[in-house]
């Protein structure tokens, strides 16, 4: 049980509260139809389209083959001849021009014309592991600094040398139709990065396991999503041994996920943890994913925002790199803050946080700290002694 199964069980408890639901699988390897225990080849038929599988509740899963007719047809042409006047067959030609990042653009133009249409009251993303997620949140800023820095000049460059290039070299520029087809992509896509940043319409529910390389993983992720400035409002716990299993051979694992799951509050709070025991059986069909959504929200609606703040805030001035973190009703005198290798652990009586560094600020070796209000405020770099003001 994972990601999918929590995205499966919140899409079924969505559309049971009346609500018009579409779960999207953004994992390459998609699996929504196995959690749905549905037969793949009404899949296949369906082309990558949204396929009905309960009153009020669709899934979806990109066919990217059928992507590149509906939405890159110039382009990946283009890419394939490209590839294919090097000299490799033009099958393989045909396969390498499919290049990472096309099947999550494809994903954003869905998404961003199901909100335009206001097709879906719901939508949930079934994001694939980290760092493709990663991927997936940072194009909208990628391609929109590209269209607007790089785009027309690169189309006004190859307008002039196209005509020239023909006599001297046969490897091929792309044509007016190519950036015609870039064009109206990046058309389709506007406004998609303000739907994923607004906080009252986005937000990103995070799945883990009370373990330390998952909760590391986890923490990182959840850093970079503050980054892209995207809202996360709970973190799912997952596979935790329930209190009803009392053999001795589990102890060890029990104290093990105990410790963890202290370390994750330390981690996300004040972001919600919902814990969630491991199941005796995978969680298949509607009435699989009925019941795991029982045990992870209860009797609470899964399409309610279960934080709605900002934990803390990353800016930059001046050359230095700071970090703002609300801490209400607080003293300086209360507050200890020690910088590791790679975050710093703030302790406030009994209540401690870790906060996981980018790299690039990890590598700053000045740190210095002051309360504002009830705001602290951490700054990498500049001028200071190091330590704690």
């Amino acid at each position: 049980m994972g990601k999918t199964s929590v995205a499966g069980a919140t899409g079924v408890k969505a559309a049971a509260t009346g609500r018009k639901t579409l779960i999207m699988s953004l994992d390459i390897a998609h699996s929504l139809s196995d959690i749905f225990a549905l037969d793949k080849a009404l899949m296949d038929r369906n082309r990558g389209m949204p396929f009905q599988v309960d009153e009020g509740l669709w899934i979806q899963e990109l066919d990217i083959q059928e992507e590149i007719q509906r939405n890159w047809g110039e382009v990946h042409q283009y890419i394939a001849s490209l590839f294919n006047a090097t000299g490799l067959d033009e099958i393989l030609a045909e396969e390498l021009a499919i290049l990472p990042g096309m099947e999550e653009v494809s994903s954003l133009l869905y998404l961003n014309k199901y909100v335009r249409e206001d097709a879906f009251e719901v939508i949930i993303l079934d994001c694939a592991p980290t760092g493709e997620s990663l991927r997936f949140i940072s194009i909208p800023a990628a391609l929109e600094w590209y269209i607007s820095k790089i785009f027309k000049i690169q189309r006004r460059v190859v307008g002039y040398v196209r005509p020239i290039a023909k006599r001297f070299y046969d490897v091929p520029l792309p044509e007016d139709d190519y950036f015609k087809a870039l064009e109206e992509l990046f058309a389709r896509l506007e406004g998609i990065n303000t739907v994923l940043t607004d906080p009252s319409i986005t937000t990103v529910r995070m799945v883990a396991n009370p373990e330390k390389i998952v909760i590391k993983e986890t923490q990182r992720a959840f850093l970079y999503f503050y980054l892209y400035r995207m809202s996360v409002d709970a973190v799912i716990m997952n596979r935790i041994l329930p209190p009803s299993i009392k053999e001795t051979y589990f102890d060890d694992w029990k104290d093990s996920q105990k410790k963890y799951l202290q370390f994750a509050e330390e981690c996300f709070s004040p972001i919600p943890i919902f814990p969630v025991s491991l199941l005796q059986a995978e969680p298949l069909g509607k009435e699989g994913l009925t019941k795991l959504a029982e045990d992870i929200y209860g009797e609470r609606d899964p399409t309610e925002h279960f934080f709605k703040d900002w934990p803390y805030e990353f800016s930059q001035e001046h050359g230095r790199v700071g970090i703002k973190m609300k801490l209400p009703y607080i003293t300086k005198e209360e507050v200890e803050i020690h910088r590791l290798a790679d975050e710093i652990v703030i302790r406030i009586g009994g209540f401690k946080r870790h906060i996981l560094l980018p790299r690039y600020l990890a590598a700053y070796k000045k740190t210095t700290a002051r309360m504002d209000k009830d705001y602290l405020h951490i700054t990498f770099g500049g001028k200071g002694n190091g330590k704690k003001t």
